[in-house]
């Protein structure tokens, strides 16, 4: 996240906290701090592992009770992959374009500067797009290839 954006972020988590009466805990401000420094979608695990490094132990209840607020306020975005697991990502991530691949769950991120602009450009009746992302599914090259066994592939060069 930007800075602007991480500022931005903590002022509108005080502003909810004091406006519900709620505690201003650290580990909630830990927690928001970690994930604004994220790069790229995480887990739960991923979370409290980037916790953990900065020797900042959070148990999971309260990963998953800040992870929640934080869905609530809209600093996050939940994003469950067919057949994986459910990662998060920051709400400044937007326009992200992922190869998934259906054998071993690889993920990988592409660039196609056009098709986000095309996107971004599309006009929707009724409604006011906040974020999106875009999922491909196939076969990774790694796992095509295991696919094609050493006995397969020389029947298939013969066959040529």
């Amino acid at each position: 996240m930007v800075k602007a954006d991480t500022q931005r972020a903590y002022d509108i988590l005080n502003e909810f906290l004091v406006s519900t009466k709620r505690r201003r805990t650290p580990e909630r401000y830990a927690v928001l701090e970690a994930i604004c420094n994220m790069d790229n979608r995480f887990t739960i695990d991923h979370l409290d592992e980037v916790l953990t490094e900065k020797k900042f132990k959070v148990s999971r209840a309260t990963l998953y009770n800040c992870v929640n607020l934080f869905l609530k306020l809209g600093f996050i975005v939940k994003v469950h992959l067919q057949g994986s697991t459910t990662y998060y990502n920051t709400s400044t991530m937007q326009g992200a374009i992922l190869q998934i691949c259906r054998k071993c769950g690889r993920i990988t991120e592409q660039s196609y500067p056009q098709l986000i602009e095309m996107i971004e450009e599309l006009k929707f009746k009724r409604f006011h797009r906040d974020n999106y992302n875009l999922y491909i599914y196939g076969v990774c090259g790694a796992c095509h290839a295991r696919r094609l066994s050493p006995g397969k592939r020389k029947s298939a060069k013969k066959t040529r």
